[in-house]
């Protein structure tokens, strides 16, 4: 049983206006996001965990896709499981209803908490404050991007004392229709930090290079290329070794540094892809 992910605190959450269903998480385990965190865009979200069942993730999903609410998916899942007892399970739906399960047999302290668009829930943790810290932090960010209110919350949940045997991984799933690469997938967010000294740190380090390579800035903030601004960027590429006739510099630098996703023709340009630009060397 040792290898086996026992403990662990989690939130599932989503975001409706948004159309956002995410789960964050961390554990004293090796490769937690690899385990514990499920979702599906317009259907809901999963965190299993406590020796941990995977088979919670896509027949919980399914149980949702067919319409069953968080807690009926709950009941249903752990009624059908021999080992129940030492399950950990947090489910958020379609509609932001929630609910949380926490075997009788799992390792104090362990508990959850719900609310509109969330549960939380931990085991073998310092204490109770883990998870309450986990929910109040949810509360209390409402109207933030859901991606950034779980990584606090998990920033928070480690202050209040977080899991009792420390930290070693992180991750982070967050999905929405159509909002991944390239608009061909509902990945909007999917980031694991397997094994380090302080994952969620470093979680929070590895989403803002996601951000920068993949967020969106708004159209009215791009800058319009005029023609000083046009010698500047040709100077740059060139400098750069990128010397063919604009735009085919530009589109192979941005290319090259995996800034595709921040570009959309040549009359405008990103101020993220700019700074990246002006500050390459």
């Amino acid at each position: 049983m040792a290898d086996r992910v026992v403990a662990t605190y989690s939130i599932v959450a989503c975001d409706l206006d948004a159309g956002q269903w995410g789960v964050a998480t961390q554990s004293k385990f090796l490769a937690v996001g690899s385990v514990v965190p499920w979702a599906e865009a317009n259907v809901g979200a999963v965190a299993t965990q406590s020796y941990a069942n995977p088979s919670y993730g896509p027949d919980g999903l399914r149980l949702l896709r067919d319409g069953l609410s968080a807690e009926d998916t709950v009941a249903r899942l752990t009624e059908a499981d021999e080992g129940r007892d030492q399950r950990q399970l947090g489910i958020v739906d379609a509609q932001g209803r929630a609910a949380t399960y926490t075997g009788s047999g799992c390792h104090a302290w362990a508990g959850g908490r719900t609310g509109p668009c969330f549960a939380a829930q931990g085991n073998i943790l310092v204490s109770g404050e883990t998870v309450d810290a986990l929910a109040e932090t949810f509360e209390a960010t409402a109207g933030r991007p859901l991606v950034e209110r779980l990584i606090d919350c998990l920033a928070a949940a480690q202050a209040a004392g977080g899991d009792k045997r420390g930290q070693q991984s992180a991750a982070l799933l967050v999905m929405e229709k159509d909002a991944g690469y390239a608009g061909l997938s509902d990945t909007l967010v999917d980031l694991r930090v397997d094994d380090h000294a302080r994952p969620i740190e470093e979680l929070r380090r590895l989403y803002g290079i996601h951000e920068a390579l993949f967020g969106r800035t708004p159209a009215d903030q791009w800058v319009e290329i005029d023609e000083g601004l046009a010698v500047e960027l040709r100077e740059r590429l060139a400098g750069l070794g990128y010397d063919e006739e604009w735009p085919a510099a530009f589109v192979r630098w941005s290319g090259s540094e995996n800034l595709e996703e921040r570009v959309d023709g040549a009359e405008r340009i990103d101020p993220v892809v700019l700074k990246a630009l002006r500050e390459a060397k």
